[in-house]
C-alpha cells in the first residue's frame, strides 16, 4: 500500500502544452523523472478542452491541467484544473485521481491548493464544482473544503449534477 500523503508532499505542476498534444495524439508523455500512477493523467475530454482554450488564447493558468504530484514518491497521482478563465468572478474546476490514490486525502490537498490559486489571483469570487449526485466521495470533499451545494442542473454533457460553490473569503 502506498504511503499516506502529507500536505507538504503534494505539489501542483502544470502539464506542458507539448505533453497535452502528446496525450491528444495518444502518445506517451515525457515526465521523467516522475512516475505516473495508472489512470492519473487527464482524460481525453480534459485534454481537448485545454487545447481548445489555449487556441482561444486563454491564459495557461486558467486552462492547462495541473498534475497532482507526490514529491516524496516522485509520482503523478492525478490532475486538476480550472475549466476556463474566470467569467464575472466565477471559475469552474475539475479533478481526478488514479483509483489507487483515492480515499487518502490527496484530492483534498490538491483541490485546496487549486482554491488557493483562485483566491490569490484577485480574479475569482466563486469557484464552481459540478458533481454527479452519486459521487459521495467528491461531495464529501467539496463539503470538507467549504463548498455549499446550490442545486441540481444539467451539465453540458446532459448529465444531472449538483452545483457546489466555494466563495473566496473576504
Amino acid at each position: 500500500m502506498p504511503q499516506s500523503a502529507t500536505p507538504e508532499s503534494i505539489e501542483l505542476i502544470p502539464i506542458s502544452e507539448a505533453n497535452l498534444r502528446r496525450l491528444a495524439r495518444g502518445e506517451p508523455v515525457e515526465l521523467a523523472p516522475l512516475g505516473v500512477a495508472e489512470g492519473a493523467l487527464p482524460p481525453p475530454k480534459t485534454v481537448a478542452r485545454a487545447l481548445a482554450q489555449l487556441a482561444l488564447a486563454t491564459p495557461t493558468e486558467w486552462c492547462v491541467p495541473f498534475l497532482v504530484v507526490s514529491t516524496s514518491r516522485a509520482t503523478v497521482l492525478g490532475a486538476c484544473s480550472f475549466k476556463t478563465a474566470p467569467v464575472d468572478g466565477r471559475v469552474e474546476i475539475s479533478y481526478g485521481l488514479a483509483r489507487a490514490e483515492r480515499g487518502r486525502g490527496v484530492a483534498t490537498i490538491a483541490i485546496g491548493k487549486l482554491l488557493e490559486r483562485a483566491a490569490v489571483s484577485g480574479e475569482v469570487k466563486e469557484v464552481v464544482a459540478h458533481i454527479v449526485p452519486d459521487n459521495v466521495a467528491s461531495s464529501r470533499l467539496a463539503a470538507r473544503l467549504g463548498f455549499t451545494p446550490e442545486g441540481l442542473l444539467e451539465d453540458a454533457d446532459g448529465e444531472q449534477v449538483m452545483r457546489w460553490i466555494w466563495r473566496v473569503p473576504a
